[in-house]
């Protein structure tokens, strides 16, 4: 359950460079202050809900100011009564590149209690964790929070139907790769009101979760702020999909139909 929530929350983590890296804008799209809240439906069961927020951070690394990014997770309902869930993450990030400095994540699931934490070195390509050293790709790795909003914050106005992207990020012991493709646009009716998206199709690996011809796709704002919307994936059985609840201290106005 941990893990299917965790993949439907960031989601949004899917958007990066082609062969290769899209610029940044010229500043970040969100600002110190944002909050949104998602809830994650079973069918039409709510099983979860998730807080993200942007906070101004007291901490420096290589003495540069950081952002903190919280996230906060945990099951409701039935799903709340039969395993709970309560976890908390933790990324700081550098204020002007985006990427991670440090990143954590304290795990709360029924009895089972975990602690991880990973502080990410970009000019040497390394990140260091409580599980061991790792060598990374590229001098732009990500935990699955930072990805998030860097994601947001890169330039994808050339952006045409059927290009395909790659994202690097660190989990648990290893590196990975997701390959993205850009669908299009469509209009998704939402708890915020009627949103105009840009809508991706990430691939996902067949396996005990998901079916050998599961679709995934994510919805974010067709505006300044690229807030996720709504993510949908087909699993062995039924779907769950994320969708917002609401979004508070966002820099620009939302994308609304009239």
């Amino acid at each position: 359950m941990r893990k299917l929530f965790l993949l439907t929350v960031f989601l949004i983590t899917l958007i990066h460079a082609k062969a290769q890296e899209l610029p940044l804008k010229k500043e970040p799209v969100f600002q110190a202050g944002e909050v949104l809240q998602y809830k994650l439906r079973y069918g039409i069961i709510t099983a979860a809900e998730g807080i993200i927020k942007v906070l101004n951070s007291d901490l420096k690394f290589d003495g540069k100011p950081t952002y903190r990014l919280v996230v906060d997770a945990k099951t409701s309902g039935t799903f709340d009564i039969f395993y709970k869930i309560r976890d908390h993450y933790d990324s700081y990030i550098d204020k002007d590149n985006l990427t991670p400095y440090f990143y954590q994540e304290n795990i709360k699931e029924s009895s089972y209690k975990r602690e991880d934490k990973a502080r990410f070195y970009q000019d040497t390509k390394k990140v260091v964790s409580n599980k061991g050293t790792f060598t990374t790709p590229t001098d732009q790795t990500f935990d699955l929070v930072s990805a998030y909003y860097f994601s947001r914050s890169l330039d994808i106005s050339k952006l045409k139907i059927g290009e395909e992207f790659k994202l690097n990020y660190f989990l648990g012991k290893s590196i990975h790769q997701l390959q993205i493709k850009y669908v299009g646009k469509e209009v998704i009716k939402s708890k915020l009101g009627n949103i105009r998206c840009l809508k991706f199709s990430p691939s996902i690996e067949p396996g005990r979760i998901f079916r050998k011809d599961s679709s995934l796709y994510l919805w974010i704002t067709d505006d300044g702020n690229r807030v996720p919307v709504k993510a949908q994936v087909e699993i062995i059985v039924g779907a769950v999909t994320m969708e917002i609840k609401s979004a508070d201290g966002l820099r620009y106005p939302l994308a609304k139909e009239n």
